[in-house]
């Protein structure tokens, strides 16, 4: 059989869902495939999965876009993974899992985060880690197992983060990967390797020999084993690159390889991101980060305030919709219909503010979601006209606090789910009023992870030429500047209501 044809795989373990997809080396995607994720909720504020179980989806949509593609699986010259930053997986020396895997969004470790913040460690070690704390991250999470779950840490031969853990059962062999890494607040982000003052400060010295040897998301991490090529599909022996965190995934899959670049993922969560050499070492920067590319920082304004409100919302309120939807055989899913509905609003007669915070927020630690200005007259569509507007805010939020560093860009590229919704979009374009730009293509964590994949096995030599060869542009929403005024008096109408609310918010605590 003659072989012609290079293809890269790439794999996304988001929070919710598994992702695989093939690539050719110009970019186009041939096959995608995802599965699930199920949530494992034991107590308030955790929020777990089943490794194992996470580990055979990633196998089944292996399996199943090299099927779809019908392509050889020597033909598959690289495995790439990358996924979602923070949480924490642990396994024994076996290589099993001595716990469920812990998730981004989980809040159990809160009180650590507010015991440091009393004390000031932020400020203490944040010119060596860059970015600011919370209960997600590792640091705490490790705290909060120590101290609850001793017998679980004495199994444990190695921490991952999630991309890692999947690239472990790929390969055999246990790394850590920089990019990830370096959004934990465990490492040095000047030096880019482990530090042992960063780990005494969290009470961590004692745990350092969990921690894996850093690799770059370019590195050859080691080669696909005979019992996952059997698991996979894949061929025996296929080189498996370092991969990254997924905002960084999604900061190569736009071409984000300079400075001019700005990027914005409206997804489960809302991420805005831009890079620099220079790192933004600052209380008011969510986080700053190593870059895939050498010699960058990439720095991160974002939470979980983007487009996993919307599926709330269609979740509760719009399963009849969607299950009449099936019945009628109709073309549209129920997120199209969900745009329908905003499209019979207008935005200066829409006065209904949502704050999307039911995943939590930047603002406070018990601010909560709300629907304000409702009264008799309003219909289910300018409710959602609002939610699509609350979550264009909760970016623009975000995104102004970038711009403080680095200032406004000419555009934002734009990736998540909101780019299926050309409303959304060209919402999104006028609440910013900057063009929007779509990248080709459907699974943009799986495409960054590929195009990583193409450097590290020498497809292309730099990420540079990579993007360059790569990414398309092929779709553009233009700012409508008779929107602006409209949507300036909303967004202040939004930042007002965060002040109003909060002293009720202090309330709660």
């Amino acid at each position: 059989m003659t072989l012609l044809t290079q293809y890269l795989i790439g794999i996304d373990c988001g929070s919710t869902m598994v992702k695989a997809a093939v690539f050719d080396i110009e970019g186009r995607e041939h096959a995608t495939a995802s599965r699930k994720i199920e949530h494992i909720y034991l107590h308030p504020d955790w929020t777990e999965n089943n490794m194992n179980a996470l580990w055979d989806h990633v196998c089944e949509v292996i399996h199943e876009v090299i099927r779809q593609s019908k392509i050889h699986p020597k033909e598959i010259v690289s495995v790439t993974c990358t996924g979602h930053g923070n949480g924490l997986y642990l396994v024994d020396g076996e290589g099993n899992p001595v716990r469920n895997g812990i998730i981004s969004s989980d809040n159990r470790a809160r009180k650590y985060i507010e015991e440091w913040t009393r004390n000031n460690i932020l400020e203490q070690i944040m010119p060596k880690t860059m970015q600011n704390i919370w209960a997600a991250q590792p640091n705490a999470l490790l705290r909060w197992l120590i101290d609850n779950e001793p017998e679980t840490m004495s199994k444990a031969q190695y921490l991952f983060m999630v991309k890692d853990f999947i690239r472990y059962r790929l390969t055999g062999d246990a790394y850590m990967e920089l990019t990830d890494m370096s959004g934990t607040s465990l490492i040095n982000n000047s030096t880019s390797d482990y530090d042992d003052e960063v780990l005494e400060v969290w009470g961590l010295s004692d745990w350092k020999h969990l921690m894996p040897p850093l690799k770059r998301s370019s590195d050859i991490c080691g080669y696909v084993t005979p019992r996952a090529a059997e698991q996979t599909g894949l061929a025996e022996g296929t080189p498996v690159a370092g991969g990254m965190f997924d905002i960084d995934a999604c900061g190569l899959a736009v071409g984000m390889t300079d400075e001019t670049r700005f990027c914005m993922v409206a997804g489960t969560w809302g991420n805005n991101l831009s890079i620099s050499k220079i790192p933004v070492i600052d209380k008011e920067m969510f986080m700053t980060s190593c870059y895939s590319i050498d010699g960058y920082y990439l720095m991160l304004e974002g939470s979980a305030i983007s487009a996993g409100n919307l599926e709330w919302f269609v979740s509760h309120f719009f399963q009849s919709d969607k299950e009449l939807l099936k019945l009628r055989g109709a073309e549209e899913n129920i997120y199209e219909y969900c745009s329908h509905l905003v499209t019979e609003t207008q935005p200066e007669n829409a006065d209904i503010v949502f704050l999307p915070f039911l995943y939590g927020n930047p603002i406070h630690l018990d601010a909560k979601a709300c629907l304000f200005g409702l009264d008799g007259r309003h219909s289910r569509s300018d409710v959602m006209r609002a939610v699509f507007e609350g979550i264009c805010f909760g970016h623009r939020w975000h995104s102004e606090r970038l711009f403080r560093f680095r200032g406004r860009p000419q555009t934002i590229r734009l990736t998540g789910g909101a780019v299926n919704s050309p409303v959304w979009a060209q919402m999104f374009s006028d609440v910013f009023q900057l063009p929007i730009e779509i990248p080709a293509g459907t699974e943009l964590g799986c495409f960054g992870a590929a195009l990583c994949g193409a450097v590290a096995v020498g497809i292309y030599k730099t990420y540079h030429e990579a993007c360059e060869k790569m990414v398309t542009i092929n779709r553009r929403f233009d700012p409508n500047p008779k929107f602006a005024d409209v949507y300036e008096t909303k967004y202040q109408r939004y930042l007002k209501l965060l002040d109003v609310l909060l002293p009720v918010w202090n309330d709660l605590t």
